[in-house]
């Protein structure tokens, strides 16, 4: 079976259009769409039809790193919706941006707590709450798909951005805490 490479990943997929995944669905579908273009099977083949399985591989994996992640998914489906967010680098949430602020000099602090693991853990935490809060939002802004909405979720998605980025820093921190033992 060769990919049609006209497919969007949703239904590459075969999965509804949607911000809500179902991560069963989602995984069981990807092992399958892997065998069908799996090298082995085309390996008595053209070099053409090894060529379209390596690139049908390709996509498969890229389709499925992107409905995987809340951010790229997100950042696909606004695609899709013509909403191109390499345009917007940064939310216009003044109030968030200075949460934004104290967050970060709050994790520069972790560090010099008396249980500092402790404190990286609950901080980690708390980013968690907040990205899963932005990201149930985000199921409802693109249900509704309206202009309004889809430009909510694309301000949600560079906050969840921050977020990541907040969360990562803080995995980092406690790597180095490790290296410092």
């Amino acid at each position: 079976m060769m990919l049609d490479f006209s497919k969007n990943y949703f239904e590459l997929f075969g999965l509804p259009v949607s911000y809500v995944v179902d991560a069963g669905r989602l995984a069981e579908r990807y092992r399958e769409l892997q065998r069908s273009v799996h090298p082995d099977r085309y390996a008595n083949s053209t070099d053409q039809e090894r060529r379209l399985s390596m690139q049908g591989a390709v996509r498969i994996n890229e389709a499925h790193q992107t409905l995987k992640d809340p951010v790229l998914r997100a950042r696909y489906l606004l695609g899709l919706h013509g909403i191109d967010m390499d345009a917007h680098k940064s939310t216009h949430d003044t109030a968030f941006l200075m949460e934004q602020m104290m967050l970060r000099e709050e994790l520069e602090s972790l560090g010099g707590r008396e249980d500092p693991y402790d404190a990286i853990s609950r901080f980690m935490a708390d980013i968690n709450d907040r990205i899963r809060v932005l990201a149930e939002e985000m199921a409802g802004q693109f249900a509704d798909a309206s202009s309004e909405q889809l430009a909510a979720a694309g301000e949600n998605l560079l906050k969840m951005q921050f977020l990541k980025k907040l969360y990562s820093d803080a995995e980092s921190l406690e790597a180095e805490l490790d290296e410092a033992l």
